[in-house]
């Protein structure tokens, strides 16, 4: 399924393996999920639930989304007419994988690290597979449309717009310099996804914690 193939692109840029299939976890019916989440309105939307010091998840993707996907399969073919979809699967696989990797190495996770997390994985992904099914373009068209162009919906918000434009700011500052080091290993002649370099700053980031995140951002280190 497109939801397990993703899950291992992301999982292979970061070199990072959960031992759990996030189909498993994934709902398409809100009915099926917990009282309080039955009337959301998101495409997408993880329910985490701690109880007994277990954790316990869900993925929510709406079926049409899932249903467009199938018929429009971005890792086939991105473009225009499915990058909407597209980001949206990969925000909820992100959330999936970031939240079971760090559960399975016993640290927790703050909201602002996951949704900080998603846009980083929204660039490097896309980024990973344009390259891929179009290796003489370099996709610079990226940031503006993730970072410039999205807005933060209200009324899906849940009264935490602040936080996620927080964490939007924290990540594009973070792909605007990943950018650069892009351009400087294409210009270098570095094979048509990324440096050494590149994948060692981005194996290194997925491992810090929320707090050495945003240091490493802020100093620009």
């Amino acid at each position: 399924m497109l939801l397990s193939r993703l899950q291992e692109f992301i999982g292979g840029i970061y070199d990072v393996r959960v031992a759990h299939d996030v189909c498993d976890f994934l709902v398409t019916d809100r009915a099926r999920l917990p009282r309080a989440a039955q009337g959301g309105r998101a495409d997408e939307e993880l329910i985490v639930a701690d109880g007994g010091g277990e954790l316990a998840m869900s993925l929510y993707l709406d079926p049409q989304l899932l249903g467009r996907l199938t018929q429009a399969d971005p890792l086939a073919r991105l473009h225009a007419g499915n990058v909407a979809d597209w980001l949206t699967a990969l925000e909820g696989v992100s959330h999936f994988l970031y939240l079971a990797w760090n559960a399975a190495h016993d640290k927790p996770v703050s909201l602002l690290e996951l949704e900080m997390q998603a846009e980083v994985d929204k660039y490097v992904a896309s980024y990973w597979l344009l390259r891929r099914q179009a290796p003489g373009h370099f996709p610079a068209e990226l940031p503006h449309l993730l970072f410039a162009r999205t807005r933060v919906a209200e009324s899906l918000a849940g009264g935490r717009r602040a936080l996620y434009e927080e964490a939007s700011r924290y990540a594009e500052k973070f792909c605007r310099r990943l950018e650069r080091m892009l351009v400087r290993a294409r210009h270098g002649g570095e094979g048509c996804c990324a440096s050494s370099e590149v994948l060692t700053q981005l194996r290194r980031f997925y491992r810090l914690t929320n707090a050495r995140k945003r240091s490493l951002i802020e100093s620009g280190g």
